[in-house]
């Protein structure tokens, strides 16, 4: 039993020193969602607190980012994120796939499946009351309208 338990802790030690490529790509302010869509102050805040560290080019790793292999699952949750939305390259998007996104925003959002629980455990600023939560799936909502249009 103590042989496994100092194996487990080698191990544990030994994967310390893999740690993950923390460098955001570029960000181009002109493709950035809140600047292209001129987003007032109030929903712009909520959205990078709620949205931007996994959906965006701006991520802020937390100190958890430097343990393994926590940070592997967080690095791995952001590549994620960023494929399936970011917010820093949405004026690079087609206006048929801002108009799904906009949608499925609002529709994660409305079903609480966004944010995250697990992430919203650790980061308090991004839950969403209900008043901040209407904001923005009235916010998504419009935008959505507007783009189909």
């Amino acid at each position: 039993m103590k042989k496994i338990f100092y194996i487990l802790l080698l191990a544990f030690v030994v994967i310390q020193f893999f740690q993950i490529d923390k460098t955001n790509p570029p960000v181009d302010e002109s493709q950035d969602f809140l600047k292209i869509n001129n987003t007032p102050e109030a929903i712009a805040t909520q959205i990078k607190a709620s949205c931007y560290d996994c959906h965006s080019n701006e991520s802020k790793y937390p100190w958890y980012s430097n343990i393994q292999p926590v940070a592997w699952f967080l690095k791995h949750h952001i590549d994620e994120g960023r494929e399936e939305l970011n917010f820093s390259e949405f004026g690079t998007y087609t206006a048929e796939r801002q108009a799904h996104k906009l949608d499925e925003c609002a529709e994660l959002i409305e079903k609480d499946e966004m944010p995250l629980s697990s992430y919203t455990i650790i980061h308090k600023d991004a839950v969403l009351d209900a008043n901040q939560k209407e904001l923005l799936l009235n916010y998504f909502k419009e935008l959505h309208s507007k783009t189909k249009e």
